[in-house]
């Protein structure tokens, strides 16, 4: 596809490319909402699956493409690509993504988790959470969601969430990432990396750390973030130490748009929660994770995609400008 049919599709339209929405529910005073046909996709949506969550759509074509967390039926963490005409119901190849690579050293896949889709210049930049002696963040690129050339990984391990923004910062590539360990991290702040060529990365700053209640145990950027006349919009999610496990949620922070590592403003209440059935049963409950995000800048909608206790792939709602506001309104003050 070229940069102009990418950018015709992204620029949005009245109907907002398609894009799936639901009005706010009557009596319903909360920023972000569900679907209510949630899940959209169920665990067992390809033969193979154990669950399908956690995962990364884009508009594509006349349509949209997306990159999926599947965990098989041997529970070994797997990617798959898939396609829809709705961004709702998808299509998933039932075989996982084979990526191509010349560097022998990258080529045995051990696990991968937790996609991101980014569109940058003229292609599609995918991240996850790749298996190289311990978690890291794997980077491949595609163009056609059909053949995907692995680069090297941007990281030493122990890191995940890898999330990069769609535009070059001061002329290089940049990336938010949380620092970690080899097992369920029990802690975690978000910090900025950039990179000339996807190869080197540096300039490693900081972003933001972990407060109280929902986000005082780690936190993790969510979807791409996505550039606003008040900052860069980030989604991103907090983990809460409860006497019964982890509890994840989702808030959001507005960003500088030239120093992305300077945080704004930072919402002190969440804006989702898990307190649905299949956002608290599942193979992991108490879970909502949010990796992608579709807007349209002329309707100002906004669907977030989540996945829902580690199983199923969810969606939620929500108007970019009122997210904006209510990020600016009820913010935590930054930890420096």
């Amino acid at each position: 596809m070229s940069t102009d049919e990418h950018e015709k599709n992204t620029s949005g339209s009245g109907d907002g490319h398609g894009l799936p929405w639901e009005d706010r529910p009557e009596g319903c005073v909360d920023v972000v909402w569900r679907y209510s046909a949630n899940p959209i996709i169920p665990r067992d949506a390809i033969p193979c699956a154990n669950s399908i969550f956690n995962s990364a759509v884009v508009p594509f074509g006349a349509g949209f493409a997306g990159v999926f967390r599947v965990d098989d039926k041997r529970r070994m963490q797997q990617l798959h690509a898939g396609f829809s005409a709705d961004a709702i119901g998808w299509d998933i190849n039932p075989d996982p993504i084979q990526f191509t690579t010349d560097e022998p050293e990258l080529a045995g896949f051990e696990y991968g988790y937790d996609p991101r889709v980014c569109w940058i210049d003229d292609r599609y930049y995918v991240t996850w959470c790749n298996g190289y002696h311990g978690p890291t963040i794997g980077v491949a690129w595609t163009q056609d969601f059909k053949t995907f050339h692995q680069l090297e990984n941007a990281f030493l391990p122990f890191n995940r969430n890898g999330v990069m923004f769609p535009r070059k910062i001061g002329g290089n590539f940049a990336m938010l990432s949380r620092p970690s360990d080899t097992g369920h991290t029990p802690f975690g702040d978000i910090f900025y990396s950039e990179s000339p060529d996807l190869c080197y990365w540096g300039r490693h700053r900081h972003m933001m750390g972990t407060t109280t209640g929902w986000q005082e145990t780690k936190i993790g950027a969510g979807p791409i973030p996505i550039e606003t006349s008040e900052g860069w919009l980030l989604i991103y999610h907090g983990v809460l130490a409860s006497c019964n496990g982890f509890v994840y949620s989702f808030g959001a922070a507005l960003l500088d748009l030239e120093q992305p590592w300077k945080v704004l403003y930072r919402t002190e209440p969440y804006l989702l929660a898990p307190q649905t059935l299949y956002e608290c049963v599942g193979d992991v409950p108490n879970v909502v994770f949010p990796c992608a995000a579709l807007a349209d800048p002329d309707t100002g909608r906004l669907a977030i995609y989540y996945g829902g206790a580690d199983t199923v792939t969810c969606l939620a709602f929500a108007y970019v400008d009122e997210l904006i506001a209510f990020t600016m309104n009820n913010s935590v003050p930054t930890r420096v």
